[in-house]
């Protein structure tokens, strides 16, 4: 019997595992540690495909393929992927779960990882990706298909920017249009979804969980040479390399089970480097950020996703320092601000190695936030590094913000001069309420997206409709994206500025208007519901804010004299605001309903538990979400209710009631294991 032969008996074992449930355990066992035996059944595919086509689809004994069903209505909810686990192939306690054109295996425990609300990540990740691989594998001379597109769609940013961006917007077709009659004179190759592409690009998923990202990479990404799914764990491994099997995408995707660090520090060199890497870590992605920046290509993606959110948020200021460089504040604007840490990280990172990043995409969605960055090398460009950082000053009593960039260049002919920076540029009080600053970041001051490269993404999915389930959110997102003020970092939100002065809060149309009549740009912002994104300063803001006040009168006599709200309000507004509603202060993408914000996708859909061996969670951690749940909506009306909830100041040591205390004086102690978990 030949080598291949045993291979092929070895993995039709696989659809028989249940017909031998003593040897079950064991055959998967050896699955985790056959990489190699893995490898060279890749390569007798290649060899000869008509044969292993025709091995795998004949014969009662051989491995059950299952064909993926996309579900194209995009209302649908993430929970109609999941079916039964009677479909043949499966073993014990398994479901099938389909998203998009992959259909996963997955155990129904908790031993590997996957949350289906983070479908619009997986979904926007595939056409970053899809439209970065069209440009980069344009310049090798090859013209990638995407099933349901038909001509390039090229969508203008808003009616309401200003002429030149206008003229950029409608210059763009022609440029489309030239792009194609140039390509029609040369011979390209074209690439398909689910076929390997020898000139395509290489992609590793350093942390892969379930590969159910990396299998729809493979079915409906075109252009891809090969897929590298990756993670430590050996259950996960196996599992990549059954769904890979399942959904016949094993001659380009690549199961491991290796370190993610490791894969990509040995994966340093030029002809090794990575032309795709995406991180989507459980929690914080800084263990894997410098190994990453090396390991991309010239001219490479990174698709970064943050779910410490507590820690970027300001929560734990001293954390986010240790582990991203950066110190995080409270405040109105830390889901942008989170997306600046990231960005300030990476490119801090890259600059150790003469390498630099530049923004496509960075969005804060739901839970997380997600980066997409080109990573280059030059030297002459890392220089200007110091300047694309800032520390940011907050107000702790209005919310006032100054930024102080770390460094600063001047030209001097045809040389550049690099120098520190002058500051502060605020006194020690705040000159609106006389509070103190507080001192955060430094964060990335430059830009966090690149208009045209959204652009080109928004077409693609607006004019294909039916290619993602979460096409209409995306949709609405990334236009928001397009509207978004680029040289403006961070917003004000106007409930805030509102609520400082304890005054009715004004519509937001009017006070956009108001912006505009006294001569200032101003935007929304996707990251937060009712954002003001200006480059007025917040002096103006204020005034406004005060002429406002004198329509909608607050009760000054209940206000403290050292209160933010009355030290405000007796200053005399030194601008007259115009509160009349303008057309151009209502944007396109309000005025076409699109999806920016929506509701709660499903009960329960925040993040999940960590992955652990054996499956399942914690019972503390299920007991605390059940004392919990609803505890806004079911209010407690009977004061014995209060003795299943721990009390807060015992904690403190603050507690002088004793035994006639309300809440409960019994704390748990907690062993160093359970703290780990």
């Amino acid at each position: 019997m030949s080598p291949r032969t045993i291979l092929q008996v070895s993995f039709r074992c696989i659809g028989l595992s249940l017909a031998f449930p003593k040897k079950r355990k064991s055959f998967l066992q050896s699955l985790t540690t056959g990489q190699s035996v893995f490898r060279t059944f890749r390569m007798d595919r290649k060899k000869e495909p008509e044969e292993s086509q025709d091995t795998s689809s004949a014969g009662a004994d051989s491995a059950p393929t299952a064909v993926p069903v996309e579900d194209t209505n995009p209302s649908s909810s993430t929970e109609s992927g999941q079916t039964s686990s009677t479909e043949p192939g499966l073993l014990a306690g398994e479901t099938v779960v389909r998203e998009g054109k992959a259909a996963i295996l997955f155990p129904s425990a908790n031993e590997v990882f996957y949350n289906p609300v983070q479908e619009f990540n997986r979904d926007l990740t595939c056409a970053v990706i899809t439209e970065f691989a069209r440009e980069q594998l344009a310049q090798r001379g090859v013209r990638i298909l995407v099933p349901g597109e038909r001509d390039r769609v090229v969508v203008r940013l808003s009616e309401e920017k200003n002429g030149t961006e206008d003229q950029e917007a409608s210059e763009q077709p022609e440029k489309e249009q030239q792009y194609e009659e140039e390509g029609g004179k040369k011979e390209y190759i074209t690439a398909s979804v689910g076929e390997r592409c020898e000139q395509g690009l290489r992609v590793l998923e350093g942390l892969a969980a379930s590969g159910l990202r990396s299998v729809r990479f493979a079915l409906e990404v075109p252009g891809l040479k090969s897929i590298t799914a990756n993670d430590y764990s050996a259950k996960a491994a196996a599992l990549i390399a059954r769904n890979a099997q399942h959904n016949n995408v094993s001659h380009i995707l690549q199961a491991s089970q290796r370190d993610a660090s490791m894969v990509m520090y040995e994966a340093r060199g030029k002809k090794e480097r990575y032309d795709v890497i995406d991180l989507d870590p459980y929690g914080s992605p800084s263990p894997f950020l410098d190994a990453a920046v090396q390991a991309v290509s010239e001219g490479g993606l990174l698709c970064i996703t943050c779910t410490d959110m507590a820690v970027m948020a300001g929560n734990s200021g001293e954390t986010c320092y240790s582990k991203y460089g950066s110190m995080s504040i409270k405040s109105k604007y830390c889901h942008e601000m989170a997306l600046r840490i990231i960005l300030h990280s990476l490119d801090q990172r890259a600059a150790v190695y003469q390498r630099y990043i530049e923004p496509l995409l960075s969005v804060s969605v739901d839970f997380y936030i997600r980066v997409f960055v080109r990573v280059k090398t030059g030297q002459a460009v890392v220089k200007n590094s110091a300047s694309k950082h800032a520390l940011l000053y907050n107000c702790v009593g209005c919310g006032a913000f100054h930024l102080q960039r770390m460094g600063k260049k001047m030209s001097q002919g045809k040389h550049m001069k690099y120098s520190a920076a002058t500051g502060p540029p605020v006194g020690p009080n705040c000159e609106h309420c006389r509070q103190r600053h507080q001192l955060g970041g430094p964060i990335w001051a430059e830009p966090i997206h690149d208009i045209t490269f959204v652009q080109k993404v928004l077409g693609a999915v607006s004019g294909n409709p039916t290619r993602f389930r979460t096409s209409k959110r995306i949709e609405g997102v990334l236009s928001m994206v397009t509207e978004e003020l680029r040289d403006v970092p961070l917003y004000y939100v106007l409930d805030h500025l509102s609520s400082t002065v304890h005054c009715n809060t004004p519509p937001m149309l009017q006070f956009r208007s108001a912006l505009l009549h006294a001569g200032y740009r101003v935007s929304l912002s996707h990251a937060c519901k009712n954002a003001v994104k200006t480059n007025a300063p917040a002096g103006v803001l204020w005034d406004l804010i005060r002429c406002w006040e004198k329509s909608n009168p607050v009760k000054r006599e209940r206000l403290s004299e050292t209160s933010p709200a009355h030290r405000i309000l007796s200053t005399e507004p030194t601008l007259q605001a115009c509160f009349e509603i303008r057309e151009d202060a209502n944007p396109q993408s309000r005025k076409r309903h699109l999806t920016r914000f929506q509701e709660n996708p499903q009960a329960n859909w925040g993040p999940k538990a960590r992955a652990k061996a054996g499956g399942g969670i914690s019972s503390e951690l299920e007991d605390k979400r059940k004392q919990f749940q609803g505890k806004r909506k079911k209010p407690i009306t009977d004061s014995s209710q209060l003795k299943s909830l721990p009390c807060k100041k015992l904690r403190k040591g603050t507690c002088t009631y004793g035994d006639k205390c309300c809440y409960s004086h019994e704390l748990k102690q907690e062993t160093n294991e359970e703290k780990m978990d």
